[in-house]
């Protein structure tokens, strides 16, 4: 049912596990504790040794755990689907902002191995796929031997490096529901430089639009706060008349963002960054298919 390997690191002796089957996984989850992996994009960075000083469950040889697949229900996103594998889909345009988030995250590299469960879990505030999966209302499914349980991830995300998953679970896949398919998307961010950058301000929108009038609207803003979170009032502002990007002011945006000050940019920064993406954000979905380009 599955691979093990135990591997001498400085004096222990650690534990690798490789199934190939998701109830050998969470049997495994349920009788010991274990680091679950992925790409290990973010695992390995955040491990200040040579090698991996814990047990560890390697989940990417789980059939069935990778994959896209829609039915009338909405789609559903495996958890070890790479972020390549999601770029290269074919997609409804809803799904545009995910897909633009996917060409960034890193390198061309990072995005064959890193996966969206991993970059759900590591719940960085600037991770680049939170804003667009956001915008999606998009519910996650965690699974453990005891049973399966499915959460907004609104709910699931908590704070910098801290979520609503327990040990004993893993993030299975990620789940939009049908509604949300509907309307154009797009997704900005901005950092010191084009490429490989950890963001100062990350935007995304999804706009439907009926006999001209905006009659949904999500908005979601990342990298400025704990966690990346919607701008209910920035919505409703554009609910019911044409899309009219200016009507997204500074002051709707700082009413709902906690920003800090760091390395790469101060509060205030963040907040008139924050809120003219999202103006030019909504400007790449007025112009159409052909404006909607990085």
């Amino acid at each position: 049912m599955y691979k093990q390997v135990c591997v001498s690191v400085m004096a222990a002796t650690t534990t690798y596990l490789r199934p190939d089957m998701l109830a050998a996984a969470l049997d495994a989850l349920a009788s010991k504790p274990l680091t679950v992996a992925a790409g290990c994009t973010d695992l390995f960075p955040s491990t200040e040794s040579k090698a991996l000083p814990y047990d560890v469950l390697d989940i990417t040889g789980i059939e069935g755990l990778s994959g896209i697949r829609l039915d009338e229900n909405g789609l559903t996103i495996g958890g070890t689907t790479t972020w390549s594998e999601i770029a290269e889909a074919d997609l409804p345009p809803a799904l545009h902002a995910l897909q633009l988030a996917a060409r960034e995250v890193g390198s061309r590299q990072i995005q064959n191995r890193g996966t969206l469960a991993g970059n759900i879990c590591n719940a960085s505030p600037a991770a680049d796929g939170i804003p667009p999966l956001l915008v999606l209302n998009a519910q996650v499914e965690l699974s453990a031997a005891s049973g399966v349980r499915h959460l907004p991830l609104t709910e699931y995300l908590l704070g910098p490096r801290k979520t609503q998953r327990r040990a004993d679970e893993i993030l299975t896949s990620v789940r939009i529901p049908s509604p949300a398919l509907a309307g154009q998307s797009h997704f900005l961010k901005l950092g010191a430089r084009t490429y490989l950058v950890i963001s100062i301000a990350m935007t995304a929108a999804r706009v439907v639009i009926e006999d001209g009038v905006v009659t949904e609207a999500a908005l979601a803003v990342g990298a400025c706060g704990p966690v990346a979170r919607r701008i209910d009032a920035a919505e409703q502002a554009l609910i019911g008349q044409p899309l009219n990007p200016d009507a997204i002011t500074d002051q709707l945006v700082a009413g709902a963002l906690s920003p800090i000050d760091d390395i790469r940019a101060d509060a205030g920064f963040r907040i008139t960054s924050a809120a003219e993406l999202l103006r030019r954000t909504l400007r790449a979905i007025e112009a159409g298919p052909g404006g909607m380009t990085q």
